[in-house]
């Protein structure tokens, strides 16, 4: 167990310590100073555990209509499996080829996935993380088609050149016996038919195969016989192929929009052709030619109708209609209109059995972006409300963060106001796709997932116990004017698009205060309440952030470049300085650059709130001489001290929320003290041309004043119009280079700073990722602003991260008291002193006292996160205020409102009694307060740089996480910084992991891995012990029912459904081997893993036990039935068999 001295030990000491690994500085022990650190390497390991979202570019789709399970392929190799409602799974192929097809094995739990390499595999869904058992690779034909008959082990395969292969998919081995192409059509046919589009068999027939050929060829081919019973010629390409339940009819859909329906003994001439969406002409032509129809079903029931449902065949004069749905039922035709093109679509049915009446429900229809499951039962066909988290990518995903253990009512508060949200119209059965079980685990705690999207929306997700439920949406910009055209669109406006979108945002959970900043340099306060709300006048604060430029080369710490600071008892009050209310009174005419006009205008009409997260206050930069105002990289909001902190390239501002005030605003270089060895100067080519109301800091005694404008009128509406044009080193450039940076509960948009970086962090800020996702390196950064030169760029430091903490702002402090750290992208930490006015009226009165004490210490790389522990190694939180209602009645906010303490004042002067924890791009120190004096420092990496890191909670004790561009998860031991685990889990490939990968307590971690798709992992070792049970279970057992009942003189007489022993026909014996050049077997991975999974545990043991009397039964009952056949002839023979002999008992030889 590690030990390690917390005294301030550092005095009379040199600092040099080694970079490669965490040191500390010597001293003599005492035993109220020594800390155990319970965290060791074994309390760590890293695996994934659940995907959410909707399966990126989807590309087919099965269903088990007895287990009521749902497969969806992707073109990336990806299987999804959905059950009920939070049973999901995830498995890959290892290939990362697009999936063509899959089939069922119907209530087996198997699959058989077909891909655009031409293999196929067999998955075992009887254990919960599926595995390959078989697979089997062609390697001189292409796959087109497969199908495998309901109980049956043989599947057929059709290939590009026309021919059907059979494989068995116990032993995944070819069969000897093929169908070629050549023997399948008629031999005066010249060309060749084209590649196999469907295969099926008779319903009523399995010895009668049905193959159907892209040319619009249809044959019926004898298994039995081996020839071709009939050849149906048609002059339109056929797309899919549909039977009737009697095995009379089929129906096929043509590429010209047409379906012909044609009778099995009649090849000559289809009995019907239709042309569903084509203009009847009215002299009796032939209708014009539509779009194709890509896939028809036909479905029966018994007390009406039947059901025939196609996708695609709208007429060609339809251009720009959306993709349709049909479904023609009798003499009505319904066509759905759908948001996205159609990729597939199942109908599901009652019975699994082909040659029964279907009864089709339900159909599901996969778009390229959305499921959907359409009600066939009543009248409109009404959707089913989905269960599912398939909207995380209705607006792209531009920020993340996740709350692991947040406070228990949280959850069923945001889903009370949430549930008013939802759409009416619905339909009122239960989800279809019902099966599987939940995972048994006992992870109980609450957690919360926020992701903010580009139309300016947040949603609030519950992602406890590895499920995903939306809980709350929030609409952010229904706070602004929206421009009805391009016309009115506002130039003012500083990205090209998604002007509301979300950038960063700060939560406290506790409560529940939101602070959003968007792109256009917008941040707004929402407090929470459970009672709606119409705001007249929303209030409104400006603020004016401005570069001023030092034309000389270095600073001269006793110049006047120096800014003078406050002291600490000074206030910086805005109400030491009162200026006349008035509106921003910009400039935008084309005579003059614009000036103190924000990007987005406030609605000035009324705006109603309903319960949820409501408006408290709106902040907007303003653009300043020409210039647009910097987007804001980093953000923080405290509920104890109601203030929000905000910084960009320019410096900081500090607001106060309750008073609506505008409190400090700095630039970056001002916050080093005028001895500070850090301190940087700005250097620019040229001189930024002040203009309007500036604020010079340098203005002796009324600097802190001068600094900070309020106005003194009451009104609702306060419109501040605060300049202040502050000297520091950044300006944005038009390209500039951002990435994400976070702390524990904030999402910072950074800007890169050293020039000689890596080139993959050249590349990872300077390449558009996937045009889907919202990069902010392009769509959120791009100005229509001039630039300085690009070595200036390089050089400028901006705000990265903020901490608000109770703490030792002073080396000469003795008592703890409100501060706030700020951290740059030059690394340099710096301590902010804030002198709070006493609770109730008097905090809505008196200003709060803001001064910046200089730099803290120094780090390589921009600061990622800070954090706060006290003496005996426990995270300090910030302070929090307990949730009220801001609408309920005063006896109520009296009751709720409290202030919540971290620790108790400490008042220790002998000794430090709390440490920083700072972490960089590069590095991680441990800094003693209030000595001020380094612990421990380790380098985190040298060739690779890291992208997120969180001081998070685990297994009782603390650590850092980080997240490397080279792909390695990492943690640290606090406060020691010893190593834990280092694992090399996913090399960056794509910026979206980068700006949406966030760690949570209690080991949990998650990102965006594809623009629809959240993956989550942990780095927990008790989580992923606990797996097993916590993932839910696909396979339940299941009765499969009863096969239709076929009667007793079918059964006498032959008639009904004809069986087929397909191992007579298949099987080694009868149709030989295969050619071993045709296909190459490959075991699978999960072969023997799959098959101890399946055979291990009491429930494996009775499922198969289940299933297999399930057969027995099932092959019992067919005996039974022959059997009574058998004995009924038997005696029906016997009788005639004694009227014959009592006929001719008497008669001699010469009388017959």
């Amino acid at each position: 167990m590690k030990k390690f001295n917390i005294r301030k030990v550092l005095d009379g000491l040199t600092a040099a310590s080694s970079s490669s690994s965490a040191t500390a500085q010597p001293g003599t022990p005492r035993e109220n100073d020594v800390v155990q650190e319970t965290l060791q390497s074994e309390h760590f390991q890293l695996c994934k555990t659940v995907r959410h979202g909707f399966p990126y570019q989807p590309s087919s789709m099965a269903f088990d209509p007895v287990q009521k399970i749902l497969a969806i392929g992707t073109q990336t190799g990806a299987l999804r499996l959905f059950g009920r409602a939070g049973v999901e799974c995830y498995c890959q192929h290892e290939s990362n080829a697009a999936v063509i097809q899959l089939q069922f094995l119907i209530n087996e739990g198997a699959l058989v996935s077909a891909l655009a390499d031409d293999s196929i595999h067999l998955w075992n869904l009887r254990q919960k993380i599926p595995a390959i058992l078989h697979s089997l690779k062609f390697n001189r034909e292409r796959i087109t088609y497969c199908h495998l008959p309901f109980q049956s082990k043989w599947l057929y395969i059709g290939t590009e050149r026309g021919n059907i292969h059979i494989v068995n998919v116990e032993s995944f081995t070819l069969s000897g016996y093929v169908i070629m192409w050549n023997k399948a059509i008629e031999l005066s046919t010249k060309t060749h038919p084209g590649p196999v589009v469907h295969i099926s068999d008779n319903p009523m027939d399995e010895g009668k195969l049905l193959i159907g050929f892209e040319s619009g060829i249809v044959v019926l081919w004898d298994l039995k016989c081996k020839k071709a019973d009939y050849r149906y010629n048609y002059d339109e390409a056929i797309h899919s192929v549909a039977w009737h339940h009697e095995g009379k009819q089929f129906v096929c859909s043509h590429s010209d929009g047409t379906l012909t329906t044609w009778n099995v003994r009649t090849p000559a001439k289809p009995a019907q052709i239709i042309t569903p969406h084509g203009k009847q002409p009215k002299d009796g032509k032939k209708p014009e030619p539509c779009k194709p129809i890509l896939k028809v079903e036909y479905k029966t029931t018994r007390a009406g109708d039947p059901f025939m449902v196609l996708s695609g065949g709208l007429s060609y004069d339809t251009v720009g209609r959306r993709a349709c749905l049909t479904v023609m039922h009798g003499k009505s035709t319904a066509v759905l209109e759908m948001d996205y093109p159609i990729v597939d679509f199942l109908t599901l049915c009652e019975t699994p059995y082909p040659n029964d009446f279907q009864e089709p429900y339900a159909v599901v229809v996969l778009l390229e972006k959305d499921l959907v499951v359409i009600d066939l039962g009543q009248i409109g066909y009404p959707i089913f409300e989905n269960p599912y988290p398939l909207t995380i990518h209705e607006s792209p995903v531009t920020c993340c963060e996740y709350f692991a253990d947040c406070p228990a009512e949280l959850i069923p508060a945001l889903y009370s106001v949430g549930c008013r949200q939802k759409r009416q119209g619905y339909s009122k059965k239960e989800w279809p796709i019902s099966g599987g079980n939940w995972g048994q685990g006992t992870q109980s705690y609450p957690e919360i997932i926020i992701t903010g999207h580009a139309d300016g929306s947040i949603k609030f997700w519950d992602a406890s116990a590895l499920m995903l439920q939306v809980l709350y949406k929030l609409k952010t910009a229904k706070v602004f004017e929206r421009a009805r055209g391009k016309e009115e669109k506002p130039n003012t406006d500083i990205v090209d698009e998604d002007p509301f979108a979300i950038q960063t945002l700060s939560w406290c959970p506790e409560s529940r205060m939101l602070c959003v900043a968007g792109v256009s340099a917008h941040v707004i306060v929402y407090r929470f309440s459970k009672q709606e709300i119409t705001t007249e006048v929303v209030q409104l604060l400006e603020v004016r952030m401005q570069c001023e430029f030092s034309e000389v080369d270095s600073p001269d710490p006793g110049g006047e470049q120096t800014p003078t600071l406050p002291t600490p008892g000074a206030s910086s009050s805005p109400q030491e300085s009162e200026l006349p209310t008035q509106p921003s009174t910009g400039s935008n005419s084309s005579d003059g650059p614009r000036d103190n006009i924000p990007c987005l205008q406030v609605r000035s009409s009324p705006l109603k709130q309903s319960p949820g997260n409501q408006v408290e206050l709106v902040i907007q930069l303003v653009w300043v001489s020409g210039e647009p105002p910097q987007q804001i990289t980093s953000l923080a909001i405290n509920s104890s001290y109601g203030l929000v902190v905000f910084g960009n390239s320019n410096g900081l501002a500090v607001v106060d929320y309750l008073q609506k005030t505008l409190l400090f605003n700095m630039g970056t270089s001002e916050l080093y003290s005028p001895s500070d060895p850090y301190q940087r100067q700005p250097r620019s080519p040229r001189k930024a041309k002040p203009s309007g109301a500036t604020c010079d800091p340098n203005d002796g005694s009324n600097a802190s004043e001068d600094r900070c404008r309020s106005p003194t009128s009451a009104k609702m509406s306060r419109k501040i119009s605060s300049s202040s044009e502050q000297k520091t080193d950044l300006e944005k450039g038009g390209f500039q280079r951002r990435r994400i940076q976070t702390c524990k509960k904030q999402l910072c948009c950074v800007k890169r700073t050293a020039t000689a970086r890596m080139n993959l962090k050249e590349d990872l800020c300077r390449t558009k990722s996937d045009p889907i996702f919202y990069a902010r390196d392009n769509s959120f950064t791009r100005s229509r602003s001039s630039s300085v030169a690009s070595i200036d760029r390089e050089s400028r430091e901006a705000i990265s991260s903020f901490h608000f903490c109770e703490s030792f702002p002073r080396k000469t402090d003795s008592l703890v008291s409100p501060c706030l750290l700020v951290g740059t992208t030059h690394g340099s930490v710096m301590m902010v002193a804030l002198n709070l006015p006493p609770s109730g009226d008097q905090r809505l009165q008196q200003p709060v006292g803001i001064a910046s004490c200089g730099t803290l210490v120094k780090l390589k790389g921009g600061i990622l996160t800070m954090a706060l522990l006290d003496a005996t190694g426990t995270l300090l939180p910030p302070f929090f205020e307990q949730w009220y209602d801001p609408n309920a009645s005063d006896e109520e906010k009296e009751k709720s409102r409290k202030r919540r303490s971290a620790s108790p004042p400490s008042s220790q002067e002998s000794q430090d009694t709390h440490f920083a924890i700072l972490c960089s791009e590069k590095q991680a120190k441990v800094v003693a307060l209030p000595s001020q004096t380094r612990i421990y420092k380790h380098s985190i990496t040298e060739t690779s740089f890291v992208l997120r890191a969180d001081v998070v909670q685990m297994a009782g004790a603390n650590c850092i996480t980080c997240f490397c561009a080279n792909g390695h998860i990492m943690t640290l031991s606090l406060p020691s910084l010893r190593p834990l685990l280092d694992v090399n889990y996913l090399p960056l490939t794509d910026m979206r992991i980068a700006r949406t990968f966030c760690f949570s307590n209690l080991g949990q971690a998650l990102y965006l891995t594809s623009p629809t798709e959240i993956q989550r992992i942990t780095y927990s070792q008790e989580t992923c012990d606990n797996l097993q049970e916590m993932l839910s279970e696909l396979f339940t057992p299941v009765e499969t029912p009863e096969a239709p009942n076929r009667g007793f003189f079918k059964g006498l007489f032959g008639g009904g459904a004809q069986s087929l022993d397909r191992e007579d026909l298949f099987g080694e014996t009868a149709a030989g081997k295969a050619s071993r050049s045709l296909a190459q077997h490959i075991p699978g991975p999960g072969n023997m893993e799959g098959m101890k999974g399946a055979a291990s545990g009491v429930v494996g043991e009775l499922a198969r036990a289940r299933i297999a009397l399930d057969e027995r039964g099932q092959k019992l009952g067919e005996l039974e039935e022959r059997t009574a056949a058998m004995m009924a002839s038997a005696e029906s023979f016997s009788k005639h068999a004694h009227d014959m002999m009592l006929k001719y008992k008497d008669k001699k030889w010469y009388q017959l």
